[in-house]
């Protein structure tokens, strides 16, 4: 590995990470709630950090990446930005203690959701959007970010953009790497500013528009109330969330293929066909489980299920009501939800649709060739054979999803938590999601998760954000020899 070159774009990371948090500043002086000061020197600290880091390998000459580069530079990437994301809430005191501001910040950055404050609505108003805003940075990636406006490094992107972009399959928009990156991000951004637009419509204030645009579009789910969405009780804003998470679950090339004007591209995509018709069976069958039950009105089932759904299968993670109440048909739908996850090129988590469709297809190609021994089968997608060595490493994948998962879930169990609220948590963290079940449900958080068991799932909430793989590889000894 080149561990200068590794150093000099994570130092350009940081120092743009802490341009950034004068956004936050600029909302604090505007709003005069007390966090200018942390803010500011939360800013000055980080872009002075990154700027001495970069001018300290200004003599670094070798501009090449390779495979393992890209890894280390994602994943330390990933780790150092949640350190300094810690500096805003330390430094304000709102979370004094560090494992629970790491927490908070990761969580934040993975754009998985969940949350150790018990009063949200008490924070100030920088704090809250810089909160939303690591969601927002973590959605796309910052790595890819960097990409995006740092083309004068020189560096070949791809060995970060294969590592960084969540899919089993790199889809390259654009010829280069950084013209790649550059689409998505503008994609992205115009989906984020019509939502803002459509929530302030709606009734919302600017300032809330934004922060829970910023935190929709990543699929985050931090909210500016203690209640979440469910603090609006408006059926219209349920409606233009739910619509922008579930293109926040639906693969950023075919937005930018629909913006092209292929306005055909959803239907003719197998994946976007498997998912969109899955969120309407789960949302079927939670709204009639759920209608007679929990609610009296079936507009009023269908409106809470349709939400909860397309909250937790995009692992966006924003709540309208407490599932954790609800009959246990409608719980075990979430509960797989919280495994299927949204699409690959998504800023979803979970196992993303592609791998659970390629491994249900593998699995009956294997007992149809038990029945026709000699017939020759391939597994395809969207009509093409997948290659094997992407085929082995689905399954490579799927295992060590399981795998992460029970002995997590084992390691919450001895610590203390229940049954449900072990699987949940952990469930919930690799997934990206945020709140599960039980004492991590969608009326509590995670401030009573003992310290042991919060490093454990920011473990998990790194593995899920980096598809497992990239972090994996880094304990590996191999990955270190020459």
């Amino acid at each position: 590995m080149h561990l200068r070159v590794i150093t000099r774009f994570v130092a350009i990371l940081v120092f743009f990470l802490g341009i950034s948090m004068f956004g936050p500043l600029l909302v604090s002086v505007i709003f005069r709630d007390g966090s200018s000061p942390a803010l500011l020197a939360s800013a000055l600290i980080t872009s002075s950090a990154g700027l001495l880091l970069f001018i300290s390998t200004r003599s670094q000459t070798n501009k090449h990446l390779n495979h393992r580069d890209g890894v280390a530079i994602v994943t330390l990437g990933w780790v150092v930005a949640g350190l300094f994301g810690t500096l805003p809430y330390l430094f304000s005191g709102v979370i004094p203690d560090f494992t629970n501001a790491y927490f908070e910040s990761i969580s934040g950055f993975t754009t998985t959701g969940a949350s150790i404050l018990t009063d949200i609505e008490s924070l100030p108003e920088g704090i809250l959007l810089w909160r939303s805003q690591t969601q927002w940075f973590g959605g796309m990636g910052i790595i890819v970010f960097s990409i995006a406006i740092l083309p004068f490094l020189g560096v070949g992107g791809m060995q970060l953009y294969k590592a960084e972009i969540p899919s089993p399959v790199v889809d390259k928009l654009k010829p280069r790497i950084s013209e790649t990156a550059k689409t998505l991000w503008k994609v992205y951004l115009l989906i984020t500013v019509v939502e803002i637009i459509l929530l302030f419509a709606g009734g919302m204030s600017f300032f809330d528009a934004v922060s829970h645009a910023f935190c929709t579009m990543p699929t985050g789910g931090f909210s500016t109330k203690n209640a979440s969405i469910a603090y609006f009780n408006s059926p219209y804003v349920d409606g233009v969330v739910v619509l922008f998470m579930i293109l926040a679950g639906i693969n950023f090339s075919l937005h930018y293929r629909l913006i092209k004007g292929d306005f055909k591209t959803f239907g003719k995509d197998s994946e976007c066909r498997t998912f969109l018709i899955l969120v309407g069976l789960f949302v079927l069958v939670l709204t009639l489980d759920i209608y007679g039950t929990v609610y009296r009105s079936l507009s009023e089932a269908f409106r809470y299920g349709a939400f909860q759904v397309s909250s937790i299968i995009t692992t966006t993670g924003f709540v309208t009501a407490d599932y954790g109440t609800w009959p246990a048909l409608s719980q075990l739908i979430l509960l797989t939800c919280m495994f299927l996850g949204a699409m690959a090129g998504s800023t979803g988590g979970g196992m993303k649709t592609m791998r659970v469709m390629v491994i249900i297809r593998h699995g009956y190609q294997q007992v149809f060739r038990i029945i026709h021994p000699h017939a020759v089968t391939t597994v395809k997608l969207g009509g093409r054979p997948v290659p094997q060595d992407v085929l082995s490493s689905i399954w490579g994948f799927f295992m060590l999803y399981l795998g992460l998962f029970v002995v997590a879930t084992f390691i919450m169990a001895f610590l203390g938590l229940d049954m449900v609220s072990a699987m949940s948590s952990v469930a919930a963290s690799i997934g990206n999601i945020g709140p599960g079940l039980g004492m991590v449900g969608p009326t509590n958080n995670y401030l009573s998760i003992p310290t042991v068991g919060k490093w454990v799932l920011m473990f998990c909430m790194l593995l899920g954000r980096l598809e497992i793989y990239t972090v994996m590889v880094l304990l590996m000894p191999e990955f270190w020899k020459k």
